[in-house]
Order: C-alpha cells, then structure tokens, then sequence
C-alpha cells in the first residue's frame, strides 16, 4: 500500500509513526507545520478528571492517556523521548464539597483507569512542599498518575522516529487533492502531483479547504490559543501539572521553564499574531495561586489554531462517498491526550487490526456531508 498523511500535527505525525512499523508499505508524510496546535501546545494528560458528560469523549480521552506509555516506550526503541514525563496533576476546586466531588468521581474511574495511580488530599502545606511556586489557601486533589507532554518535542520526536523507520517526509502544503482510478492524486505547492492508494487528511481546522472543493460541508472551526512560555531558575522538573479555578494551567518542564495557558479564543480567523493583552490577563489569572510568577518574565509566547466543531467532540473515520480516504478534526483543546489514540485506531482499521474504539461512535458522517 502507498500511503499519504496530510499534516504533521499530533494526529498525522502519531498516525506516520504508527502506519511506518509496517515495513512491506511506503509511507508519506506532508508537513508544512503553518499554524499548528500542537507546536504550540502543552498539555496535560489527565482526563480522569473531567466532568464532561459524553462518554465517547471520556471513552476516547481515557483511551488516549492509557496509551501515552506503550507509545512512548515504542518510541524510545528509535530515537530520543524527551517529550513526556508522569508528574501527577493537582486540581483546585472553589470549595470542599466541590472537591469532595471530584475525590468521588476520581474513586470511581480508578476502577476502570487503574493508570490514574494514586489519589490524595492534600493540606496547602504539602501542596507548597510537592511545588514551592504555589501559594495555596485551601486544598487540593493529587492524582499521582497526571502526566505532562510537551507537544512541540512531541511532533519532532514522533516524525524522527517515523523517518528512522524508513517514512518519508516532505514539508510541503497540499493544495488539492483529486480522486481517481488508483486512489487519490495530491498536488503539492511546488506544482508537482503525486498518487497514492490511501489517504489520512489531519490538517486540523484546515480540513475544509482540501474537502471543501470535492463537493463537502465540513462543520469545523479554528480556535486560537495563545501559550506563555516562561525560563526560571527553579528547579522544576519533578513538579506536577496544576489545573487552576478558571481556564489557565501551570505546566512544568526540566530545566526551570514553565507554560501557562492556554487562551481560547473564537472567531479569530486562523491569525497566528501575538495578543499581548490577552496573554497579560492570562497570566495574571494565574497570580493569586502563584504570585512569584509576577516577577518572572515571558521568554515566548506560542500560537496556534485549533479545530473544533459544533459540538465539540472530534469526529475521524473513512468519508463514505470517498473511499480510501480517512479524516480526524475537531479535536479542540484537548487534542494531546486524544490524537495517538485516533491516530492509532485509524491505522489499525486500514490495516484490519482489532481497535479499543468503536467506529460508530466517532464516525464522520454527522460533521461532514454533501453540499
């Protein structure tokens, strides 16, 4: 089988990853990197927690921290992993019988997420011993099993260990794809074409303009997100992830650098400009659970666009009408967790092999239809 991957963004480059330990089929990958969440991104690998109440979502994102280990581990046997670390995740509530709340539900999920490991209370003094940035004045949930994945190194890991595994990259954009009698023809910016069997569109909020002109409504938009990235002299790098009251985390990496974010910002139309007074009233959300982060200052700033649909659940799958060609989109904000295990599922259905996700639940059909 020749097989083409549009877009390098955590979907496409796990899917490259993935699809390149089948040595007997020649794999592409196309990545011009425009705009990509997941460079920009941080995450937190830590979806026991939610309280969203669809459970195809909770299904797949637990799915997808389940995998993170075996991942990683299959990654280390060709190329450096640097990109994740398990450090646990500590969750404020506004108060204890919220957090009560939550210690239940967590509880309750161990049953069938045995990965999210320990779960403890803990007093402001042992919150400020596991992570002296902090200055808390209530308690809060520790989950020992949190993890944090940084998805800039992610994606170069990821595509280094897929061209070690003899996958072929090209950093190119596709303008346009054809179908035709041996499957489907992609031209690329510099005006040549090429044919391959299969397909696998992973251009995020960038999937309607290569599905839009084969006739198709796609329902997805772009989000952007803005990431502060600061360099401290703190030693970091066993501290947990921290998931405030509000929208903004702390997310730590080795070596004194700490991300806060991210933004969500609707109905930017894919601008990729920094907003400094968004990303100023980010940080400072931040400031009466961690105050010292006022005397530090911002190194970088990341931006990228994420996809979301209507509401707000990611669909992937093969297109009905096109056979031969799968998409993955609307991943939103939780994109890290949830796309190596999409990833993962679309190349185990090519390639007929068992999944733990049900297509049916995250078919295409509902988000993606003729005009």
């Amino acid at each position: 089988m020749k097989l083409a991957i549009i877009g390098g963004g955590i979907v496409g480059s796990s899917a490259a990853f993935y699809a390149s330990q089948h040595p007997e089929d020649d794999v592409t990958l196309f990545d011009d990197e425009t705009g990509q969440a997941t460079r920009a991104a941080a995450g937190i690998i830590s979806p026991w927690l939610s309280q969203r109440r669809n459970k195809n979502w909770y299904n797949l994102a637990k799915s997808g921290a389940a995998l993170y280990p075996s991942m990683i581990n299959e990654l280390s046997k060709v190329t450096e992993t640097t990109c994740y670390r398990q450090v646990g995740t500590l969750l404020f509530k506004k108060n204890q019988a919220l957090l009560d709340k939550l210690i239940n539900l967590a509880t309750e999920r161990k049953q069938e997420a045995p990965e999210i490991g320990d779960i403890a209370l803990l007093s402001p003094e042992q919150i400020k011993e596991k992570m002296p940035l902090l200055t808390p004045h209530s308690s809060a949930l520790f989950v020992s099993g949190g993890a944090r994945v940084d998805g800039r190194l992610l994606i170069e890991q990821l595509q280094a260990g897929f061209i070690a595994q003899n996958g072929t990259l090209i950093k190119q954009r596709i303008t346009s794809l054809t179908p035709c009698d041996n499957g489907y023809r992609l031209n690329l910016t510099d005006g040549s074409t090429q044919t391959f069997d299969k397909v696998i569109v992973a251009t995020g909020a960038w999937l309607p303009e290569l599905i839009g002109p084969l006739g198709f409504e796609v329902d997805v938009r772009g989000q952007k997100g803005q990431l502060a990235h600061f360099q401290t002299k703190q030693n970091t790098t066993n501290w947990p992830v921290v998931m405030p009251q509000g929208e903004s985390d702390i997310i730590p990496f080795d070596n004194g650098s700490l991300l806060i974010g991210a933004t969500h910002e609707n109905d930017q139309n894919y601008d990729l400009t920094v907003d400094n007074q968004v990303v100023a009233e980010m940080v400072e959300s931040i400031y009466p659970l961690a105050p010292s982060i006022e005397n530090e200052t911002i190194s970088e700033v990341r931006v990228g666009t994420r996809a979301y649909t209507s509401d707000f659940l990611p669909f992937f799958g093969e297109i009905p009408e096109l056979p031969g060609l799968l998409v993955a989109s609307g991943l939103g904000s939780s994109g890290l967790t949830t796309g190596p295990i999409i990833a993962k599922t679309l190349i185990d259905w090519l390639y007929g092999e068992v999944s733990v996700l049900q297509p049916e639940n995250y078919t295409t059909s509902p988000y993606i239809f003729k005009k």
